[in-house]
């Protein structure tokens, strides 16, 4: 828009300058050539002047439009240099954030299966832990079931007694003393 308006604003200034240059080259022409225009030269000498001070304005004002354009152009490309940069290092920032994340997406399958494999070996050891503890932890036996099985013993020991005849056939009687035969006692 700003581009436009300057094309516009440029092409009236210097048709403008060329028309007053025109004028200027005529004016002069024609009071200078003639001499019978003496007379009128002095209103003549005001209307060039009028006209140079025309020139010099539409001159001026086209320097400053060009110079504001230039000046436009030059932040314009800045500000798209800045923004090209600023662009292309986002769009760096992106890929290198997508390729950090599926990274991070990976490692975290891989240590979601690595987590469920030691969870279940802990499983199976805690499991296996649980069954050695019950089968090696001692208990200390309360004083009712050591007497119930003392009390169990005997009753097994006296029936036993009872089995194999009252036990009398267990017992010696009278003793024979065996010895070698050439061998006698020593005294004492």
């Amino acid at each position: 828009e700003q581009k436009e308006t300057f094309t516009a604003s440029k092409a009236e200034l210097e048709k403008g300058l060329e028309g007053l240059k025109l004028a200027l080259q005529v004016l002069r022409e024609y009071y200078g050539a003639e001499a019978s225009h003496d007379k009128a030269g002095d209103s003549a000498s005001g209307i060039i002047a009028l006209i140079e001070v025309c020139e010099s304005d539409y001159s001026k004002n086209l320097a400053e439009v060009t110079s504001e354009e230039e000046t436009a152009v030059a932040e314009y490309t800045e500000v798209s240099n800045a923004n090209a940069i600023e662009k292309a290092a986002k769009e760096k920032d992106v890929e290198y954030k997508v390729k950090e994340t599926a990274e991070l997406e990976k490692t975290l399958a891989e240590t979601q299966g690595d987590r469920t494999g030691v969870k279940e070996e802990l499983d199976a050891v805690l499991e296996y832990w649980s069954k050695i503890q019950k089968e090696c932890s001692e208990k200390a036996e309360t004083f009712e079931e050591r007497n119930a099985r003392f009390q169990a013993e005997i009753a097994g020991l006296r029936e036993a007694l009872q089995t194999l005849g009252g036990g009398e056939s267990l017992l010696q009687r009278g003793t024979t003393k065996r010895r070698l035969r050439a061998v006698a006692p020593h005294a004492q």
